[in-house]
Protein backbone atom coordinates (compact mmCIF):
# COMPACT_ATOMS: atom_id res chain seq x y z
CA UNK A 1 0.00 0.00 0.00
CA UNK A 2 1.22 3.50 -0.81
CA UNK A 3 0.69 6.32 1.65
CA UNK A 4 0.68 9.23 -0.79
CA UNK A 5 -2.82 10.71 -1.08
CA UNK A 6 -4.22 8.17 1.39
CA UNK A 7 -6.18 9.28 4.46
CA UNK A 8 -5.24 8.14 7.96
CA UNK A 9 -7.34 8.66 11.07
CA UNK A 10 -5.16 8.53 14.19
CA UNK A 11 -6.91 8.57 17.55
CA UNK A 12 -5.18 10.24 20.45
CA UNK A 13 -2.80 12.09 18.15
CA UNK A 14 -2.37 15.41 19.96
CA UNK A 15 0.91 14.19 21.49
CA UNK A 16 3.24 11.21 21.92
CA UNK A 17 3.04 8.21 19.62
CA UNK A 18 -0.07 9.44 17.83
CA UNK A 19 1.48 12.80 17.02
CA UNK A 20 4.74 11.20 15.84
CA UNK A 21 2.77 8.85 13.59
CA UNK A 22 0.76 11.70 12.10
CA UNK A 23 3.91 13.69 11.35
CA UNK A 24 5.64 10.70 9.75
CA UNK A 25 2.66 9.79 7.59
CA UNK A 26 2.38 13.42 6.48
CA UNK A 27 6.01 13.33 5.37
CA UNK A 28 4.99 10.48 3.05
CA UNK A 29 2.12 12.45 1.54
CA UNK A 30 -0.70 11.02 3.64
CA UNK A 31 -3.59 13.26 4.68
CA UNK A 32 -4.31 12.94 8.41
CA UNK A 33 -7.15 13.26 10.87
CA UNK A 34 -5.85 14.45 14.23
CA UNK A 35 -8.10 13.34 17.06
CA UNK A 36 -7.97 14.57 20.64
CA UNK A 37 -10.06 14.17 23.77
CA UNK A 38 -8.98 17.23 25.76
CA UNK A 39 -5.71 18.65 24.33
CA UNK A 40 -7.01 20.84 21.52
CA UNK A 41 -3.93 23.07 21.46
CA UNK A 42 -1.65 20.08 21.02
CA UNK A 43 -3.85 18.65 18.28
CA UNK A 44 -3.85 21.89 16.32
CA UNK A 45 -0.09 22.21 16.65
CA UNK A 46 0.37 18.69 15.26
CA UNK A 47 -2.03 19.45 12.41
CA UNK A 48 -0.07 22.59 11.53
CA UNK A 49 3.17 20.59 11.41
CA UNK A 50 1.56 18.03 9.12
CA UNK A 51 0.20 20.69 6.79
CA UNK A 52 3.73 22.05 6.37
CA UNK A 53 4.41 18.80 4.47
CA UNK A 54 1.82 19.78 1.86
CA UNK A 55 -0.97 17.49 3.06
CA UNK A 56 -4.37 18.26 4.49
CA UNK A 57 -5.08 17.81 8.19
CA UNK A 58 -8.42 17.70 9.97
CA UNK A 59 -8.72 18.17 13.73
CA UNK A 60 -11.67 16.48 15.47
CA UNK A 61 -12.49 16.16 19.16
CA UNK A 62 -13.88 12.76 20.20
CA UNK A 63 -13.79 10.37 23.13
CA UNK A 64 -13.31 6.85 21.76
CA UNK A 65 -15.07 5.39 24.80
CA UNK A 66 -18.28 6.95 23.43
CA UNK A 67 -19.71 5.07 20.45
CA UNK A 68 -21.56 8.13 19.17
CA UNK A 69 -18.28 10.07 19.18
CA UNK A 70 -16.57 7.26 17.24
CA UNK A 71 -19.25 7.31 14.56
CA UNK A 72 -19.15 11.10 14.38
CA UNK A 73 -15.35 11.05 14.04
CA UNK A 74 -15.52 8.70 11.07
CA UNK A 75 -18.40 10.69 9.55
CA UNK A 76 -16.38 13.92 9.83
CA UNK A 77 -13.43 12.21 8.15
CA UNK A 78 -15.55 11.03 5.22
CA UNK A 79 -17.29 14.38 4.89
CA UNK A 80 -13.94 16.17 4.68
CA UNK A 81 -11.85 13.72 2.63
CA UNK A 82 -14.38 11.40 1.00
CA UNK A 83 -12.42 8.32 2.00
CA UNK A 84 -10.61 6.55 4.84
CA UNK A 85 -7.70 4.19 4.21
CA UNK A 86 -5.94 3.76 7.55
CA UNK A 87 -7.16 3.68 11.14
CA UNK A 88 -4.59 3.90 13.93
CA UNK A 89 -6.26 3.07 17.26
CA UNK A 90 -3.76 4.88 19.44
CA UNK A 91 -5.87 6.59 22.12
CA UNK A 92 -5.19 5.05 25.50
CA UNK A 93 -5.26 5.64 29.21
CA UNK A 94 -4.00 4.02 32.42
CA UNK A 95 -3.94 4.13 36.17
CA UNK A 96 -0.52 3.78 37.76
CA UNK A 97 -0.74 1.19 40.52
CA UNK A 98 1.89 -1.27 41.76
CA UNK A 99 0.89 -4.79 40.73
CA UNK A 100 1.31 -6.06 44.27
CA UNK A 101 -1.24 -3.54 45.55
CA UNK A 102 -4.43 -5.42 44.73
CA UNK A 103 -6.47 -3.03 46.85
CA UNK A 104 -5.24 -0.16 44.70
CA UNK A 105 -7.63 -1.07 41.88
CA UNK A 106 -11.39 -1.34 41.87
CA UNK A 107 -14.06 -2.38 39.40
CA UNK A 108 -14.45 1.12 38.02
CA UNK A 109 -10.72 1.35 37.27
CA UNK A 110 -11.00 -1.73 35.07
CA UNK A 111 -14.12 -0.41 33.34
CA UNK A 112 -12.52 2.99 32.72
CA UNK A 113 -9.38 1.48 31.17
CA UNK A 114 -11.24 -1.10 29.11
CA UNK A 115 -13.65 1.54 27.79
CA UNK A 116 -10.79 3.46 26.18
CA UNK A 117 -8.09 0.82 25.57
CA UNK A 118 -10.24 -2.08 24.35
CA UNK A 119 -13.81 -1.03 23.66
CA UNK A 120 -12.66 2.21 22.03
CA UNK A 121 -10.63 0.47 19.29
CA UNK A 122 -13.53 -1.91 18.65
CA UNK A 123 -16.01 0.93 18.31
CA UNK A 124 -13.67 2.87 16.03
CA UNK A 125 -13.06 -0.17 13.83
CA UNK A 126 -16.76 -0.90 13.62
CA UNK A 127 -17.53 2.72 12.69
CA UNK A 128 -14.81 2.72 10.03
CA UNK A 129 -15.36 -0.78 8.64
CA UNK A 130 -17.39 0.14 5.57
CA UNK A 131 -15.03 2.94 4.53
CA UNK A 132 -11.92 0.82 5.12
CA UNK A 133 -13.32 -2.03 3.04
CA UNK A 134 -14.34 0.28 0.20
CA UNK A 135 -10.89 0.69 -1.35
CA UNK A 136 -9.92 -2.97 -0.98
CA UNK A 137 -6.68 -2.27 0.90
CA UNK A 138 -7.56 -0.71 4.23
CA UNK A 139 -5.46 -1.12 7.34
CA UNK A 140 -6.09 -0.98 11.08
CA UNK A 141 -3.24 -0.76 13.59
CA UNK A 142 -4.06 -1.21 17.26
CA UNK A 143 -1.64 0.35 19.73
CA UNK A 144 -1.26 -2.42 22.29
CA UNK A 145 1.68 -2.89 24.68
CA UNK A 146 4.18 -5.43 25.89
CA UNK A 147 2.18 -5.12 29.11
CA UNK A 148 -0.61 -7.08 27.44
CA UNK A 149 1.74 -9.93 26.56
CA UNK A 150 3.88 -10.13 29.69
CA UNK A 151 1.48 -8.97 32.40
CA UNK A 152 3.65 -5.99 33.33
CA UNK A 153 3.28 -2.23 33.03
CA UNK A 154 1.59 0.60 34.87
CA UNK A 155 -1.11 -1.58 36.47
CA UNK A 156 -2.79 -4.97 36.26
CA UNK A 157 -5.87 -3.29 34.80
CA UNK A 158 -3.78 -1.71 32.05
CA UNK A 159 -2.06 -4.99 31.20
CA UNK A 160 -5.41 -6.77 31.06
CA UNK A 161 -6.92 -4.15 28.75
CA UNK A 162 -3.97 -4.37 26.36
CA UNK A 163 -3.99 -8.17 26.46
CA UNK A 164 -7.63 -8.07 25.42
CA UNK A 165 -6.71 -5.68 22.59
CA UNK A 166 -4.11 -8.14 21.27
CA UNK A 167 -6.70 -10.92 21.22
CA UNK A 168 -9.25 -8.65 19.57
CA UNK A 169 -6.71 -7.76 16.88
CA UNK A 170 -6.55 -11.42 15.84
CA UNK A 171 -10.33 -11.76 15.85
CA UNK A 172 -10.77 -8.67 13.70
CA UNK A 173 -8.03 -9.74 11.29
CA UNK A 174 -9.97 -12.94 10.55
CA UNK A 175 -13.24 -11.23 9.77
CA UNK A 176 -12.03 -8.09 8.00
CA UNK A 177 -9.88 -9.73 5.35
CA UNK A 178 -9.26 -9.68 2.51
CA UNK A 179 -10.07 -5.98 2.13
CA UNK A 180 -8.61 -4.84 5.46
CA UNK A 181 -5.47 -5.88 7.34
CA UNK A 182 -5.49 -5.61 11.14
CA UNK A 183 -2.30 -5.67 13.19
CA UNK A 184 -1.11 -4.63 16.64
CA UNK A 185 2.12 -3.04 17.77
CA UNK A 186 3.36 -3.61 21.31
CA UNK A 187 5.87 -1.05 22.52
CA UNK A 188 7.84 -1.70 25.68
CA UNK A 189 9.07 1.23 27.76
CA UNK A 190 8.39 4.33 25.64
CA UNK A 191 10.49 7.41 26.24
CA UNK A 192 8.48 10.59 26.64
CA UNK A 193 6.18 12.72 28.72
CA UNK A 194 3.40 10.14 29.18
CA UNK A 195 5.49 7.81 31.33
CA UNK A 196 7.46 10.65 32.87
CA UNK A 197 4.29 12.31 34.10
CA UNK A 198 2.93 9.04 35.44
CA UNK A 199 6.09 7.80 37.13
CA UNK A 200 7.77 11.02 38.20
CA UNK A 201 11.20 12.11 36.99
CA UNK A 202 13.33 10.01 39.34
CA UNK A 203 11.52 6.70 38.79
CA UNK A 204 11.22 7.39 35.08
CA UNK A 205 14.96 7.93 34.70
CA UNK A 206 15.78 4.86 36.79
CA UNK A 207 13.47 2.60 34.79
CA UNK A 208 14.68 4.08 31.51
CA UNK A 209 18.27 3.13 32.28
CA UNK A 210 17.27 -0.32 33.56
CA UNK A 211 15.26 -1.02 30.41
CA UNK A 212 18.09 0.12 28.18
CA UNK A 213 20.55 -2.07 30.03
CA UNK A 214 18.25 -5.10 29.80
CA UNK A 215 17.76 -4.79 26.03
CA UNK A 216 20.18 -6.44 23.58
CA UNK A 217 19.97 -3.27 21.48
CA UNK A 218 20.66 -1.11 24.56
CA UNK A 219 17.74 1.18 23.84
CA UNK A 220 14.01 1.54 24.40
CA UNK A 221 11.21 2.74 22.16
CA UNK A 222 10.42 6.36 21.43
CA UNK A 223 7.27 7.76 19.82
CA UNK A 224 9.23 8.07 16.58
CA UNK A 225 10.46 4.46 16.53
CA UNK A 226 6.91 3.22 17.15
CA UNK A 227 5.69 5.41 14.28
CA UNK A 228 8.38 3.88 12.06
CA UNK A 229 7.00 0.40 12.73
CA UNK A 230 3.47 1.54 11.92
CA UNK A 231 4.74 2.95 8.64
CA UNK A 232 6.51 -0.30 7.80
CA UNK A 233 3.40 -2.37 8.45
CA UNK A 234 1.40 -0.24 6.05
CA UNK A 235 3.80 0.19 3.14
CA UNK A 236 5.71 -3.06 3.44
CA UNK A 237 3.38 -5.62 4.97
CA UNK A 238 0.84 -6.44 2.29
CA UNK A 239 0.55 -10.05 3.47
CA UNK A 240 0.77 -9.32 7.19
CA UNK A 241 -2.41 -9.42 9.27
CA UNK A 242 -3.31 -10.55 12.76
CA UNK A 243 0.27 -9.99 13.89
CA UNK A 244 1.66 -8.47 17.07
CA UNK A 245 4.93 -6.57 16.67
CA UNK A 246 7.11 -6.02 19.73
CA UNK A 247 9.13 -2.79 19.96
CA UNK A 248 11.39 -3.00 22.99
CA UNK A 249 14.98 -3.29 21.80
CA UNK A 250 14.81 -7.03 22.40
CA UNK A 251 14.24 -6.75 26.15
CA UNK A 252 11.55 -9.45 25.98
CA UNK A 253 14.27 -11.97 25.10
CA UNK A 254 15.44 -11.98 28.71
CA UNK A 255 18.98 -11.74 30.03
CA UNK A 256 21.56 -11.13 27.35
CA UNK A 257 24.69 -13.30 27.26
CA UNK A 258 27.91 -11.88 28.61
CA UNK A 259 29.68 -9.88 25.93
CA UNK A 260 33.39 -10.56 25.78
Amino acid sequence: MKLKDSVALITGSSSGIGAATARLFAEHGCHVVINYSSNEAGARAVAAECEQQGVRALVVQANVADDADCRALVAATLAHFGRLDILINNAGTTKFCDHANLDGLNKQDFLDLYSVNTVGPFQMTRAAEKALRANGSGHVINMASIAGLAGIGSSIAYAASKGALVTMTRSLARVMGPEVRVNAVCPGFVQGEWLKNGLGDDRYNTLLEKNKAAAPLNDTASPETVADVCLGLIIGGDLTTGETILIDGGAHLGAAPVRR
